[in-house]
């Protein structure tokens, strides 16, 4: 039984054990997902605290809507750039107080994953949409550089695989790496022209392998290393892999579905989309915020339950307090502020996390 197995079987049986034994304490305390935190409110852990500011980006729905506000990153003048998958906007560009800025974009009906990139002076964005399954890098104001088609094209998949690419990452040498969360679970890496040379990983439960490869970045916080981090979310965990794409260790967060990890400085930061709490006890709305220290253990969870290491094992995490319901992608300031972008929230704007 590969490892990733193995410790899938765990969470479900010990998972189901801790609730219905311990009736949640574990995680108290836990409140009803309809109750509204209030603006003073304050969450993290340890150093990582923050104040929930949930009017930040609040804009008229009638002339700027959004479906999900899927993914948000930060230009090097400090604007807020989102994808959305409402055609009206697909990019809507926020400054640091939560003032619309512009807005551009009606072609991405399944827009995404959204990574910056800076070349020289100038900076692209990198847009997957899974549903058209195409990648695109545009211009910070949307003229399309490049387009990445369907890999069957030039005969890496086969006719009967899809590709619905999530997410994108650049290597230091310009390669463009691309997850197929919602397709094949491959992660396919091509050169800055977008000409194909490797891929890697594929569906199954080997620690190589992927179940929802969601999200990917550079860890660049070794400069002389620097590797790739994958998301596979039903396996609640981060795998780490070179950038040739040799399977190097994986990251286990128990009870955490994760998409994207984000690095900024010495931490990772990541949106939970749901937490095992949605199998415990039917709470579909079950999302935080989790943030990992430069040894990859978990130092905070804003909106889920202190983390737990017994005997160096990091122990379930769920939602503790219903502040998100499903955290899609964070984005951080220079001040270490959060602003976290959720998916499937009633059509609601990012909520803005105040460092304290």
């Amino acid at each position: 039984m590969s490892k990733i197995k193995s410790r899938r079987s765990f969470i479900k049986t010990s998972g189901v054990t801790i609730a219905t034994s311990a009736a949640y304490s574990t995680f108290a305390p836990f409140n009803i997902i309809n109750d509204k935190p209030s603006k003073e409110k304050i969450i993290g852990h340890g150093n990582f605290k923050y104040k929930v500011i949930n009017e930040w980006g609040n804009l008229d729905p009638a002339t700027t809507p959004v479906k999900n506000c899927h993914e948000m990153v930060i230009d090097s003048n400090g604007r807020l750039i989102m994808i959305t998958d409402e055609t009206r906007n697909n990019i809507i560009i926020y400054d640091r107080s939560g003032k619309l800025l512009s807005t551009w974009g009606n072609q991405f009906t399944g827009g995404h994953g959204l990574t910056i990139s800076k070349e020289g002076v100038e900076e692209f964005l990198f847009i997957t949409d899974y549903k058209l399954g195409k990648v695109f890098k545009t211009t910070l104001k949307g003229q399309v550089m490049l387009e990445i088609n369907h890999p069957g094209t030039i005969g890496i998949y086969e006719n009967n695989q899809s590709f619905k690419p999530t997410e994108t990452a650049i290597g230091p040498n310009g390669d463009i790496y691309v997850a197929d969360g919602y397709g094949s679970q491959f992660i396919i890496q091509y050169n800055s022209l977008g000409e194909y040379l490797r891929h890697f990983g594929g569906r199954g439960d080997n620690d190589d392998k992927f179940d929802t490869c969601h999200g990917i970045c550079v860890d660049n916080r070794n400069p002389k290393n620097p590797t790739l981090l994958c998301t596979s979310r039903s396996h609640n965990s981060f795998k780490r892999f070179s950038l040739s794409g040799e399977y190097l260790s994986t990251i286990f967060l128990p009870g955490a579905f994760v998409c994207r990890p984000v690095i900024d400085d010495e931490n990772i930061y990541a949106g939970v989309c749901w937490s095992r709490l949605k199998y415990l006890n039917k709470t579909d709305n079950s999302g935080f915020v989790t943030i990992l220290n430069t040894n990859d253990e978990v130092i905070s969870n804003p909106g889920g339950t202190k983390p737990n290491y017994v005997n160096g094992e990091l122990q379930l995490m769920v939602q503790d307090e219903p502040i998100f319901k499903h955290c899609h992608d964070v984005c951080i300031d220079d001040d270490k502020n959060l602003y976290v972008c959720q998916w499937n929230a009633g059509q609601t704007y990012p909520v803005m996390l105040e460092r304290i």
